[in-house]
């Protein structure tokens, strides 16, 4: 299984920067991982909301350069929620349907542009509870070396 993260923003935090590596590790038995950083618009303190859809829209220009025939699948607070079992379901189905690889779209801290949603070939929910962008990546690496081991009927899910 190959998978692209298009994310924005890039981590400052060792501890994430580690989990971040720890995965890769471990998800390289099952695939190529890429992560593919976009540079977060600069706001000030208190944009307004022009601000910030101006800068999502710049962001989503960056984004959607970097989608290609991957499934791509959009983390967002209003997507379809999964158990673990159900998205290693949905992903080997994909997978018999002809996808190569999965492009997954991680927003700023003030989400994404309605256009990368639009792209999406699915909105994707971890929870209604918001989470930091750079948090959310250590989460989604986490669930694709799960769908990995849950596929390959490896223990390590339960």
């Amino acid at each position: 299984m190959n998978n692209k993260i298009i994310t924005v923003g890039n981590l400052k935090e060792k501890y994430l920067v580690e989990a971040q590596k720890e995965y890769g590790k471990r998800l390289s038995g099952y695939g190529k991982i890429e992560i593919i950083e976009i540079k977060e618009e600069n706001l000030g303190q208190n944009p307004s909301e022009k601000e910030i859809e101006q800068a999502l829209e710049k962001e989503s220009r960056k984004i959607l350069e970097k989608i290609d025939k991957d499934f791509c699948i959009v983390l967002a607070v209003e997507g379809k929620q999964f158990a673990s079992e159900a998205l290693a379901k949905f992903v080997k189905e994909k997978e018999v349907d002809g996808y190569g690889g999965f492009s997954f779209i991680i927003g700023s801290s003030h989400g994404l542009h309605p256009d990368v949603k639009e792209r999406g070939d699915l909105n994707l929910s971890f929870s209604k509870m918001t989470l930091p962008h750079q948090l959310m990546r250590i989460v989604l690496l986490e669930q694709i070396y799960r769908v990995c081991k849950i596929n390959n009927n490896e223990n390590y899910h339960k």
